[in-house]
């Protein structure tokens, strides 16, 4: 791809939590960092102050950390190419308006905002495209000089070729050819001082020494006019590629942090990083789930560790297509780690956070216990709190008398069933207290009052938790322990009496 030493980069604007779409945008430049032995930039492009809210920065370095996207350098790591925040520095964005102004390659615009919307008013009028009509393009040197010395503010605008064509080369699209007289001439600085999108990531990629530049498709008309800039500066291209970009489950529209989008089920369609963390999901999860959209690792396998997409990882190989967020595949991949990759000890580890925000209070040896009953059963960590949550309650909260009488069954036979079962776990020496006994004697019950097992351990289970869906009955018993365990089939026999 390059004989240079890659240098790839993520550019986010500090507006707020980092969307899932930017999580994607940072994991694919990442990836074809760490996949050729590269360095992984973090730059912060905050020149839209009136966009900026305070904390952005920290929530996006707390999401990539989350995530495991580790960059090289950032605002808090200097390589030697800082200030990594864009507001740091607007003199040398200053500097190099300057040159292309002195090198005819941009000119100060004087218009007003005023006269910019009636422009615009009277080409809608004429059933034209809107856009600047290059009125102070033409300006002669004294009209400059007399504006300047007035003091009348301006804007530095692009010198955009009128004819011909600009052709660039994206990786994943090849070639892409746009024809100048469809482009504007961008403003490049604005009155303020303070750069465009367009100056600061040309400017901001060149002395950084960007090899590759990585960002959605969305900026694919904006590409023609990077390219101008750099031809315009004489300075060497980085490689571009443009990602597509993320679109609701449904496939209709792009996942936005500004609207609210649900699913047919009517669950909300979590659009922040945050969001996924907060939810219950696994960083390793989340990575593996966003690695496969628009990727493929090949040979079929959807379920492989970050190290080996790294290995295999080829941007050129992304998909073109926007994708629709298959967020059923993150919950079976979720659920997929929680079985299979995390041991007992790390599965507690993580479930602890989640059952303390909750409200509960964890014993550690109780949780380990727990945490096997549950491993199978959930999809994400939060889910462990409805299914396990009663063991680590303070107080036990008892089921209703229609939660413990199952179908087919009626108040006296549940009635009848709790009683015999007390009195047989009763005889049962609190050290033999398990669950294979306590298994045995529910078979056995079965048979006695020719019922079936979904009854008999239905009703068990329910008396034990207090809810309709939980962990296994009789190693919940088990955990539960002999008194705890005959004072809640108590307490249901008293709900039926």
């Amino acid at each position: 791809m390059t004989e240079k030493v890659v240098r790839t980069r993520f550019a986010p604007s500090p507006t707020g939590p980092l969307h899932i779409g930017g999580v994607r945008t940072a994991l694919f430049s990442w990836l074809l960092a760490r996949h050729h032995g590269g360095k992984f930039i973090l730059r912060i492009e905050d020149t839209d102050q009136k966009r900026f809210v305070e904390g952005s920065i920290e929530l996006i370095t707390d999401a990539l950390s989350w995530l495991g996207i580790d960059y090289d350098e950032g605002p808090d790591k200097d390589g030697g190419y800082g200030p990594y925040v864009q507001s740091q520095r607007l003199p040398l964005y200053q500097k190099w308006a300057q040159w292309l102004i002195d090198n005819d390659k941009a000119y100060r615009c004087f218009c007003t905002s005023e006269r910019l919307e009636q422009v615009n008013k009277e080409k809608e009028a004429r059933k034209e495209p809107p856009g600047y009509d290059r009125f102070c393009r033409n300006l002669s040197p004294a009209e400059i000089e007399e504006n300047l010395a007035t003091g009348k503010p301006y804007v530095i605008r692009l010198k955009v070729p009128l004819t011909g064509q600009t052709i660039g080369h994206d990786l994943i699209r090849g070639e892409v050819v746009f024809d100048n007289d469809t482009l504007q001439d961008a403003v490049l600085l604005k009155s303020d001082g303070y750069p465009t999108y367009h100056l600061a990531n040309v400017v901001d990629d060149h002395f950084m020494e960007i090899s590759h530049v990585t960002r959605a498709n969305e900026w694919i008309p904006s590409f023609p006019l990077h390219l101008i800039l750099w031809d315009a500066f004489g300075w060497e291209k980085p490689i571009y590629a443009h990602l597509p970009v993320l679109l609701n489950p449904n496939g209709k529209g792009k996942m936005s942090k500004r609207f609210e989008a649900f699913n047919e089920d009517g669950k909300k369609i979590l659009v922040l990083a945050k969001e996924y963390k907060d939810a219950g999901y696994l960083p390793e999860a989340m990575l593996n789930f966003m690695i496969n959209i628009g990727w493929n690792f090949g040979d079929e396998r959807e379920i492989f560790t970050v190290q080996e997409a790294i290995e295999r990882f080829d941007i050129a190989t992304v998909n073109p297509a926007n994708s629709a967020f298959p967020i059923e595949k993150l919950d079976w991949i979720n659920g997929v780690y929680i079985r299979e990759k995390l041991s007992v000890e790390e599965l507690a580890k993580r479930l602890r956070p989640v059952f303390e925000k909750a409200g509960l209070k964890v014993d550690d040896e109780r949780l380990l216990k727990v945490v096997p009953h549950v491993q199978t059963r959930i999809k994400t960590l939060n889910e462990a709190v409805d299914v396990a949550g009663f063991f680590f309650h303070d107080t036990f909260t008892p089921p209703t008398e229609d939660m413990l009488i199952p179908k087919k069954m009626d108040k006296a036979g549940t009635r009848q069933l709790l009683e015999e079962a007390y009195k047989r776990y009763a005889d049962v020496p609190a050290d033999s207290f398990l669950t294979e006994t306590l298994k045995t004697i529910g078979l056995a019950l079965v048979s006695d009052l020719s019922l079936n097992n979904s009854q008999v351990f239905g009703v068990l289970r329910v008396a034990m938790s207090g809810q309709s869906v939980s962990t296994p009955t009789f190693e919940t018993m088990e955990i539960l322990g002999k008194d705890e365990a005959l004072k809640r089939i108590k307490i249901a026999i008293d709900i039926l009496s």
